[in-house]
């Protein structure tokens, strides 16, 4: 389940197994595009082997910061705490199934 974090609460910087980053804000109409794709992929794995994380760039503006975010969506991929993909703009499952296999 696609859990919501903050600046106050990112944490996946330690955590084992692939975790995709969701960087996004409520006014962006492709953000909202990419959320039921996500939702959706997601919903294929095992929690302990992909998880997405989603982060509201407006409301917590050091985390996007801190990976350079400069457009959203934008989707960062990290596996075990470390960036391993990044996917700037909308996503088709396809394209999100890609990315993950080619991490497992």
């Amino acid at each position: 389940m696609t859990q919501t974090v903050t600046d106050k609460n990112f944490n996946v910087e330690t955590e084992k197994g692939l975790v995709m980053i969701d960087f996004w804000a409520t006014w962006c109409g492709p953000c909202r595009m990419q959320a039921p794709i996500l939702e959706q992929v997601e919903g294929e794995y095992d929690e302990d082997e992909f998880r997405v994380v989603k982060i509201d760039v407006d409301e917590n503006p050091d985390v996007p910061a801190s990976f350079g975010i400069m457009s959203i969506p934008t989707l960062i991929l990290k596996k075990d705490g470390e960036v391993v993909d990044k996917a700037i703009g909308v996503q088709t499952k396809d394209q999100l199934e890609a990315m993950i296999s080619s991490h497992m």
